[in-house]
């Protein structure tokens, strides 16, 4: 009895181990990296006290694939931009961290290490983001029948600055910054902006942010240009927001002009802010009982993003 209870547990743990898909990253490009500058591979990775990851100066872009189970993949994907203030990226408490979640939830995740705008790395800093980020969902949408996605489902998440750069992608995807010869859509399906920068508005924005993007003498049409909540249209995809009230280093009035510009074009969004948490918290708002990701769930599930790809 006991050799058929040790049996079974066996074949338990390789099936489950079988199954528990491990994350894999691989090149953002298949080919030549976009205006890259010659020079040599200087990336750092810091692991801080708190176990928390900072990556900086990234000149070859990753995807990180973090897969559900099969039986529990829904169909829907999000790729992931990390935060950092275009300066460095947070890579797991705003990335590997949250890719995690999803993937216990059915829903595939996909990490972008993307390049900042540094001349060092780039010859066109103002782009490089951007161009990153529309290649992830290039590829997350040329690999979907792969990764059992359906391309319909393909959504896009920031954190701060990397909120940035997801509401960048989900208001300027008209104008394609990378080859696309199968005509793929670029345009995210919903957009998930935790804390995100927004307005270049000096009385509300990250200046940092908009001065390592844009440089620090920035033209008026460009500091528009990159306002996201001056580009929202009424195909701007539905958009859910998280933000605190004591917010002092993005103010909340980035989500609620970002949202505000939603509802004046009918564009189906939910927005959450907390009375406290900071910046920078991740999954884990310390201040409230309240778990920011099962709201996020929610509003996922009421936009059917959250049904199996059978039914």
């Amino acid at each position: 009895m006991k050799k058929l209870v040790v049996l079974l547990a066996l074949a338990c743990v390789a099936t489950c181990s079988y199954s528990q898909s491990k994350p894999v990253e691989l090149p953002l490009y298949e080919g030549k990296v976009p205006n890259e500058v010659p020079g040599p591979n200087q990336e750092k990775k810091e692991v801080r006290a708190d176990k928390t990851v900072s990556i900086t100066q990234v000149r070859k872009p990753t995807i990180t694939v973090y897969l559900p189970v099969k039986e529990k993949a829904n169909g829907t994907a999000v790729v992931i931009c990390p935060g950092g203030g275009y300066a460095k990226l947070a890579a797991s408490h705003e990335g590997y961290d949250v890719a995690q979640k999803f993937a216990e939830q059915g829903v595939a995740a996909f990490v972008v290490k993307y390049r900042l705008p540094e001349a060092a790395v780039t010859s066109q800093p103002e782009i490089t983001p951007l161009q990153d980020a529309q290649q992830a969902l290039y590829y997350v949408r040329k690999r979907a029948k792969e990764y059992n996605i359906n391309p319909q489902r393909v959504g896009i998440m920031g954190f701060s600055a990397g909120g940035h750069l997801a509401s960048t992608a989900g208001t300027h995807f008209t104008k394609p910054q990378i080859q696309n010869p199968e005509n793929l859509s670029l345009r995210p399906d919903f957009l998930l902006l935790i804390y995100p920068v927004i307005s270049s508005d000096p009385a509300v924005w990250h200046k940092g942010s908009f001065e390592r993007l844009l440089g620090k003498e920035p033209t008026k049409e460009k500091l528009k240009a990159y306002s996201n909540d001056q580009q929202v249209t009424a195909q701007t995809p539905p958009t859910f927001l998280v933000h605190a009230s004591d917010d002092g280093a993005v103010p909340p009035q980035n989500s609620i002009l970002f949202y505000q510009a939603l509802l004046q074009h009918k564009v189906p969004a939910e927005l959450h802010i907390y009375q406290r948490g900071g910046h920078g918290f991740g999954l884990n708002n310390k201040t409230t009982k309240d778990y920011w990701f099962d709201r996020c769930l929610n509003w996922m599930a009421s936009n059917q993003l959250l049904e199996s790809a059978k039914q």
